[in-house]
């Protein structure tokens, strides 16, 4: 466990975009492997990493680790979960730890990996469009749906919101005109 500790050492600096788990060889591999395991508990199929909410791990200058989480909006319900989610993954294993929440920078959809897209298209939900993937962007404060958001069950484009909000907020409610089906479509940010 002194190993693990040891190697948390990272940045005080938060990380920009999605992170990817860190190879075997990388000091703190042991750790990040060790969070993968706790989930979203909204969205159960997608790591915190995964999800871009767990943002860093840091040692802390009292020897403990410190886990730096950014929720998806301010306001989410899940954040308490998600620092008791990890804060039992780490006491399993020994490690003194404290959950930390930064909100600057503010999370960005951008930070969902290509893998946690893939997990939410199985899961049932859009993921939303980011970067070169969709050039229709729209702010926190657009009121207009994110066009063509394409059905996570047939894939096709011919889909209308419903809701401009879903099962959580961070979602907004649409439904696919050729198979009929209702979906949570993950809003971008």
């Amino acid at each position: 466990m002194v190993n693990l500790l040891a190697s948390a050492l990272t940045s005080p600096r938060l990380p920009d975009g999605a992170l990817e788990l860190p190879g075997a060889e990388h000091p703190q591999h042991a750790v990040w492997s060790l969070l993968e395991s706790v989930f979203d508990p909204e969205i159960p199929v997608v790591s915190l990493r995964e999800m871009g909410v767990l943002r860093a791990i840091h040692a802390a200058a009292d020897g403990s680790l410190e886990v730096v989480i950014t929720p998806t909006y301010s306001g989410c319900p899940a954040m308490d979960q998600m620092r008791a989610d990890l804060d039992a993954a780490l006491q399993a294993v020994g490690l003194p730890a404290r959950v930390t929440t930064a909100l600057a920078p503010a999370w960005s959809s951008d930070w969902l990996t290509p893998s946690a897209r893939n997990k939410l298209r199985q899961y049932g939900i859009a993921p939303p469009a980011c970067g070169a993937e969709h050039p229709v962007r729209f702010s926190r404060h657009a009121t207009t749906p994110e066009a063509d958001v394409p059905c996570p069950r047939c894939g096709s484009n011919e889909t209308t919101e419903t809701s401009r909000f879903g099962s959580t907020a961070c979602k907004a409610m649409y439904r696919c005109l050729s198979c009929r089906e209702p979906f949570d479509h993950f809003k971008p940010y």
